[in-house]
């Protein structure tokens, strides 16, 4: 830093005119809420035709140091990165004193900018005026870039807070429309009894489950998966269940309500989104079950002897080609007192400490134990057992029970 020097009366009013200027320049620039790409050019053209600062380089950081404005220095630093000797420095320091290479020479001295204990920024000033060789002048150029510096932080938080509040809102209505798509209540008459449970993993999960009634005979239940989590998933599944009730109301035939799922989720899936479901179809006069198995997991018919098969039968998953390449839709009779029980991958695929995976045997296992117990407590047990062999008890993944017992 150069030697100090003292300006006369008449030389510290100048300067105090120069500062009035540089600050209601600054002042009007910020209150006119111009885009901070305008304010980097008026701090500029103010610091250099103001208070005579011909050499500058500020550096901001954001995710890391950036130069944002930059003017006559023999380097370019837009492409020099800024030295850690640099960072840590908390003091308007001279430049000669570090020890960083001679690119740097082009300035005398670094002003650290502070906010709430916080660096924001540190500029870099070479070529001033005599009066800014002082203390009290290099403090007003320091609390003149802390002014137009805090207000462009003060504006990316409130953009920040602005985006997450849309976000926020995005998310609850997301959640509303999901919560809208389950059923309202699961049918425990005398010819079947459903429960359901279902744990999204986050605020928004990408698993459903459904039963509609038919006629009075028969209903379709089903348990459905979207690849992804999230606001997409979200609208994709409303897709699938507006789209499986308008063609219920066409027909009852699986085979076609499950080719026009597919190109209906084929038609509006984004990206790499697709839908595994289990759909089947009752009918209480025949004890017959119509299924078809996207790409799911395998749902459980247990039988009253604690015999049990696996429904695997149908097809690849929904959405991935404009026409499924094979289809299969099976019926299974159900005997009285079996019990068909659906889920989603995230209760199979639990892992323990050894990356076991908890799977299909230690599912059948617990159904098989609990035969004779209600649906709500065979969940509970469920829950209970994946807790168990996860001790860290948290889930990767939305987790979806649905248990039919037929009467």
């Amino acid at each position: 830093m150069s030697e100090l020097k003292f300006p006369t009366v008449e030389q510290e009013l100048n300067l105090k005119k120069l500062e009035l200027a540089a600050l209601l320049e600054i002042t009007k620039a910020i209150n006119n809420n111009l885009p901070e790409e305008a304010l980097y050019k008026i701090y500029h053209f103010t610091l250099l035709a103001q208070l005579h600062i011909r050499r500058l380089a500020l550096f901001i950081h954001d995710e890391a140091w950036e130069c944002k404005v930059n003017f006559g220095t023999d380097h370019n630093f837009r492409e020099i990165e800024l030295p850690v000797e640099v960072t840590d420095l908390r003091q308007i320091t001279a430049m000669a004193k570090l020890p960083i290479d001679k690119r740097w020479q082009d300035f005398e001295t670094i002003i650290p900018i502070i906010h709430n204990n916080r660096i924001l920024a540190f500029v870099m000033i070479g070529n001033v005026h005599a009066y800014y060789t002082t203390l009290g002048a290099l403090s007003f150029v320091q609390t003149l870039s802390n002014i137009i510096l805090v207000a462009m932080e003060n504006r990316r938080l409130e953009r920040h807070r602005l985006a997450q509040e849309a976000i926020r809102k995005e998310i609850e209505i997301a959640r509303e429309v999901q919560n809208m798509l389950f059923p309202k209540s699961l049918p425990n008459n005398s010819k079947v009894s459903i429960h359901a449970t279902y744990i999204p993993h986050s605020s928004i999960g990408g698993d459903y489950y459904d039963f509609i009634q038919i006629d009075k005979d028969q209903f379709l239940f089903c348990v459905a998966d979207v690849s992804g989590k999230g606001v997409p998933a979200s609208l994709l599944m409303s897709n699938f269940q507006a789209g499986l009730r308008t063609i219920l109301r066409q027909t009852t035939d699986l085979g076609t309500i499950v080719s026009e799922l597919n190109y209906l989720i084929y038609q509006n899936a984004i990206a790499e989104k697709f839908i595994t479901t289990f759909v089947g179809i009752y009918n209480a006069q025949t004890r017959e079950l119509s299924y078809v198995n996207a790409g799911h997991n395998a749902s459980i018919l247990l039988l009253e002897n604690n015999t049990y098969q696996l429904l695997e039968a149908g097809c690849t998953m929904l959405g991935i080609f404009e026409e499924l390449p094979f289809l299969t839709v099976t019926n299974v009779y159900i005997p009285p007192k079996s019990f068909v029980f659906c889920y989603t991958d995230g209760l199979t695929e639990v892992f323990n400490t050894d990356e076991d995976e908890f799977g299909i045997d230690n599912t059948i296992r617990v159904l098989q134990c609990c035969r004779y117990v209600s649906s709500r407590n065979i969940h509970t047990q469920l829950l209970q057992e994946i807790n168990s062999f996860n001790s860290s008890a948290s889930y990767s993944d939305d987790i979806t029970l649905l248990s039919c017992r037929f009467k």
